[in-house]
């Protein structure tokens, strides 16, 4: 597998599509660190992160309304790819359904959202969106 990031990405989606509770993915430090951020921001409920095995796994509890049973996630979209990397510079992070999504961005200073990002006027790879 060469682009985990997008394997992440596409196993929370599926996960969201037959409305699954739980969803167990392979860890890496980069996975870890956006679902740190996923739930800080809110799209998810909880995470583990589970050191048992040698890779590890991260089990990450979905959020859905609790009426209607939709997704707190509406889209997630990978936008940097190993084929073809996408960096923005502080000057012109993307803002994401005019700042109601989040751009997740992995810059010098560690894995952020696009919001952080233009505070610390940093900038760096868009990883992907998330609204």
């Amino acid at each position: 597998m060469t682009d985990t990031i997008a394997d992440y990405l596409t196993r929370v989606r599926n996960a969201i599509k037959a409305n699954h509770r739980i969803v167990e993915i392979p860890a890496s430090n980069l996975k870890k660190e956006i679902t740190k951020i996923l739930l800080e921001k809110g799209y998810i409920l909880s995470y583990k992160f589970d050191d048992s095995t040698t890779q590890g796994t991260i089990k990450i509890a979905l959020k859905y309304h609790p009426i209607s049973k939709q997704s707190a996630i509406k889209n997630l979209s990978r936008i940097s790819s190993p084929g073809l990397r996408q960096y923005a510079g502080s000057s012109e992070l993307p803002r994401v359904l005019n700042g109601l999504g989040i751009a997740i961005l992995s810059t010098s200073k560690g894995v952020m959202t696009d919001k952080e990002a233009r505070t610390q006027k940093v900038g760096g790879e868009v990883l992907c969106y998330v609204y």
